[in-house]
């Protein structure tokens, strides 16, 4: 016997009963597969009681803005647990196929392994539907994956991600950012968020726009991760005794490119070299 169920991937599944009445799931999603075949692998939060005192390593700054040939998306490297630095090297940003892009800030553990999830979640979507989703339906289901984490964010597990990407069918870069309810927004323009977001966009405000070439568009997100850090002590900067560098990708439509090292490097020394100069950190060269 068949049973309809709603398919979190964008459709309809279907969880169907064998001979002994056990249920079995037959639709796209990941995450209803895991809870109806295999609950005993979903990760359940309930079972550590309140968390509101636990002490846990939480990502800061990330940032997405669109540019001439699609969009952006950043973070540093730092994460802190309370005053105390908790990782200098932690990677926020993350491909989740080849023109989707997440950002993660809030609960270090409990964000990355959503965003890993989300790319099991997509490639699982495909080969059962034999397409991938598209860009909004990308969005939706991460969404749903925030709205799921909603009792953990009660009891202090925040995760608020960005989320960005380029659509194939309308040819444009987009990108959304969401509340701990699972609230989707799509911004026009650009979006930080994280301990040093508001310093993010602020510096992004009197340095963006859409017209931007891909150098110009490395130059923003540097500089603004630059000035939050300068601003906010839990925003890591660049790092140049260490080697620790900011994360930053361009999604376009060929696919998703990540800067070089050495590109960001040579963009933060010339920073540095017009703020020592006094002929403005925001100027492009």
């Amino acid at each position: 016997m068949r049973i309809p169920g709603f398919d979190s991937g964008g459709g309809f599944g279907l969880a169907s009963r064998d001979g002994l009445g056990r249920t079995s799931y037959q639709g796209s999603s990941f995450s209803e597969l895991l809870q109806i075949d295999h609950p005993h692998l979903a990760f359940d939060w309930s079972r550590y009681g309140n968390l509101e005192k636990l002490s846990v390593p939480h990502g800061t700054t990330v940032l997405s803005f669109k540019y001439a040939e699609g969009v952006v998306i950043a973070g540093d490297r730092l994460a802190t647990e309370g005053l105390r630095v908790a990782s200098r090297d932690v990677q926020k940003v993350y491909a989740t196929d080849d023109h989707s892009m997440i950002a993660i800030a809030g609960a270090a553990g409990p964000a990355i392994e959503m965003a890993r999830i989300m790319r099991i979640e997509l490639e699982h979507y495909e080969k059962i539907e034999g397409q991938g989703l598209e860009l909004d339906g990308k969005a939706n289901k991460l969404s749903q994956m925030i709205r799921a984490n909603l009792p953990a964010a009660m009891q202090g597990m925040v995760v608020v991600p960005l989320f960005a990407g380029y659509d194939l069918r309308r040819k444009v870069g987009r990108l959304w950012k969401f509340d701990v309810t699972g609230g989707r927004y799509e911004e026009a323009e650009y979006e930080a968020t994280g301990s040093g977001g508001l310093y993010a966009r602020e510096s992004l405000k009197k340095a963006h726009h859409n017209r931007a070439s891909k150098q110009e568009a490395l130059r923003m997100a540097v500089q603004a991760l630059t000035d939050a850090a300068d601003e906010d002590r839990g925003t890591g900067g660049i790092d140049i005794q260490r080697g620790i560098f900011p994360t930053v990708l361009h999604c376009s439509e060929p696919g998703i490119e990540q800067a070089p090292e050495s590109d960001i490097r040579a963009v933060y020394d010339d920073i540095l070299a017009r703020r020592s100069a006094g002929t403005g950190a925001g100027a492009t060269s």
